[in-house]
């Protein structure tokens, strides 16, 4: 059942203590509301504040996980450049180290071939991150099937290719079957200051289940926001109750404010 977290959320991070955790957060849907185009979203500056005090509170163990590649995300956060997972587990980066990349670019013709849709349907909207293409359906949400049988035809001219498509709100992304989410962030706790620390982690689409999916294995817990996933922590209704939280707990040094007295 989806249920108001914000106490619920601050109350667990204040058991577990800021210097033992290490906050994942997906971006688009979870920090931040989904735009019309992935260019047309915004980042609040008070969710800039929190990050920045968290940051400090951690020791530096704050990372974003997302399908947008590093280059994008540092952009969009800046002045501050996170940890991050970038392009679902195609790119990694830890203690400001330049991004790491861990997949094969996909050929320029495969990428050509699936981008060409967007010429025939107004409203398909193209994000060529070298290493995946995405594309995004959400101002033609009727193409989405023939979207659905023009990625499949471009992707059966290239056999030779390891590829699969990964859905996601109104998106649909071809990239390589070897990265994910979830890898990324399995391979991350391995670094310092996130290992040996419980990972927290926030998502909000089938993107993220991998990420989900490995929790348990590094004793962390999962939040999504508005969907249910398996094996939850529990559910935020939207991204701004995300950020309202983030700012109590940046505010409150992950500690639960004193109960005032009469």
């Amino acid at each position: 059942m989806q249920r108001d977290l914000h106490d619920t959320m601050t109350n667990n991070l204040a058991t577990s203590d800021l210097g033992t955790v290490a906050l994942l957060l997906d971006v688009d849907g979870t920090l931040i509301d989904i735009g019309e185009t992935p260019a047309d979203v915004d980042v609040p500056a008070d969710l800039l504040a929190s990050l920045k005090r968290l940051i400090e509170l951690t020791g530096g163990a704050v990372a974003l996980v997302s399908g947008r590649p590093i280059a994008d995300l540092d952009r969009l956060f800046a002045p501050l450049r996170l940890p991050a997972i970038g392009g679902h587990g195609a790119e990694m980066r830890v203690n400001g180290e330049q991004a790491r990349h861990n997949a094969q670019p996909l050929p320029a013709a495969l990428r050509e071939r699936l981008a060409d849709l967007a010429k025939l349907a107004p409203g398909i909207i193209i994000e060529d991150k070298g290493y995946s293409l995405a594309l995004h359906y959400r101002a033609a949400p009727q193409e989405k099937e023939r979207l659905s049988r023009h990625i499949a035809q471009g992707v059966a001219a290239f056999p030779e290719e390891p590829v699969e498509v990964l859905p996601g709100k109104a998106m649909l992304e071809v990239k390589r079957p070897s990265v994910s989410k979830g890898e990324g962030v399995r391979e991350l706790m391995k670094h310092p200051p996130f290992r040996e620390r419980k990972p927290i982690f926030i998502g909000d689409d089938v993107t993220d289940e991998s990420v989900f999916a490995v929790l348990p294995a590094l004793g962390g817990e999962g939040f999504s926001v508005g969907r249910e996933f398996h094996d939850l922590a529990g559910i935020f209704a939207s991204p701004s109750e995300v950020r309202r939280t983030l700012q109590r707990l940046a505010e409150n040094g992950g500690r639960s404010p004193p109960e005032k007295r009469a």
